[in-house]
């Protein structure tokens, strides 16, 4: 493994550590112990703009395109 790899490896490591109370039970690359651990979380929703500690001027909304026409 190359630096990078290893630096990916140990941290998703440390993360399978704390998400399961053990040390991972493949060796595997990191990339692949990654895809593991994301397929087995719940699918949550996350609605930003609901949330208290995000400020009106850091939100974006979506430009309308020409082909959309002028706003009513």
């Amino acid at each position: 493994m190359n630096g990078r790899e290893q630096q990916i490896y140990e941290e998703v490591s440390a993360l399978w550590r704390e998400l399961y109370g053990e040390p991972p039970p493949i060796r595997a690359d990191g990339g692949m112990m990654l895809d593991i651990i994301m397929r087995s979380l719940p699918d949550v929703g996350y609605e930003r703009l609901r949330s208290p500690h995000l400020r009106t001027s850091a939100m974006a909304f979506p430009t309308r395109s020409a082909d959309e026409g002028p706003r009513a």
